[in-house]
């Protein structure tokens, strides 16, 4: 679904992303971890084209798109669910729901998922209030919502436990569990938060001080001593 390959990337004169290469399948969760400030975040904005890269390639399904404007990208078939989750706070819960039907067309362009709803319920209930009432939990759920809203390829998300009571996080979990069963979509996922990347990560990336040091399966983690690289 996803290959990225020798990502460099600078912030002034600092190499902020160091010849960076992953890749997600259709169906299966990779998760990119690291600690605070070793370029996770970066990395997924060069990914949606917020930031331009010096060297490397993006590609999505075969194509290139290293290229291609943010926009481009999300027609694409690429979802983005920022850190923080930058919804409209004065937009309501459907309203900001409709933001993620802008670039498709047709019926699909008029109508939200209903599998939204399936997922999160608590977006029903709350559709005509403003999404800055809303706890922090309700609003990372609209915020992947939004993002589903797309019906993209490809999601991404960036730490969406952050922040995030307990019974919240066991609901983003199922949801990411059913889209990756579900075959059609691959999902890359930035956490911090050991345990849910283990039992969500059908295949690891562990980033340090810009670049990947160690990847693989999985099911490898805890032989690989993944938690312990978290520490260092």
């Amino acid at each position: 679904m996803l290959n990225v390959s020798g990502i460099n990337q600078y912030y002034g004169g600092s190499h902020t992303l160091r010849d960076v290469g992953l890749h997600v399948e259709k169906g299966a969760v990779t998760c990119l971890l690291g600690r605070n400030g070793v370029g996770k975040s970066t990395l997924l904005k060069c990914l949606m084209g917020v930031l331009p890269v010096k060297s490397g390639s993006v590609e999505l399904e075969g194509k290139n798109i290293t290229s291609l404007s943010p926009h481009e990208r999300a027609k694409s078939g690429m979802a983005y669910v920022p850190q923080g989750r930058e919804i409209f706070p004065r937009l309501t819960v459907e309203e900001n729901l409709r933001m993620g039907l802008a670039g498709l067309k047709g019926k699909d362009s008029k109508t939200i998922p209903a599998e939204i709803f399936d997922m999160f319920p608590v977006l029903k209930e709350m559709m005509h209030r403003r999404g800055g009432d809303l706890s922090g939990g309700q609003q990372q759920q609209l915020a992947i919502g939004r993002a589903l809203a797309m019906r993209p390829k490809l999601l991404i998300l960036d730490e969406p436990t952050e922040g995030i009571q307990p019974s919240i996080i066991k609901d983003i979990e199922r949801v990411i569990q059913s889209l990756a069963k579900r075959g059609d979509m691959g999902i890359l996922l930035v956490e911090q938060y050991y345990d849910f990347a283990h039992t969500l990560a059908d295949y690891y990336v562990v980033m340090q001080r810009g670049e990947v040091i160690k990847s693989g399966p999985g099911s490898e983690m805890e032989a690989e001593n993944v938690q312990g690289l978290l520490a260092v």
